[in-house]
């Protein structure tokens, strides 16, 4: 076996393990996404408030805020 076809084994595992590792994040945000629409229409609320800092107002929490 050459040095050409190590690299190329070697690449195409580390390119394998970049996208595993990503399926898996995702995977665990989503999961947790669910987890929180669950909850949410488990006990009825409408959404989650979140209190800003500067003014002390709550607001509902956006989607796209961790």
């Amino acid at each position: 076996m050459g040095l050409s076809k190590v690299i190329f084994v070697l690449v195409v595992a580390i390119i394998g393990w970049v996208v595993y590792k990503k399926f898996v994040a995702d995977a665990i945000k989503l999961a947790r996404r669910n987890e929180e629409k669950r909850k949410a229409t488990a006990n009825g609320a409408s959404g989650t408030l979140v209190q800003d800092p500067v003014t002390g107002e709550y607001r509902v929490k956006r989607a796209d805020e961790a």
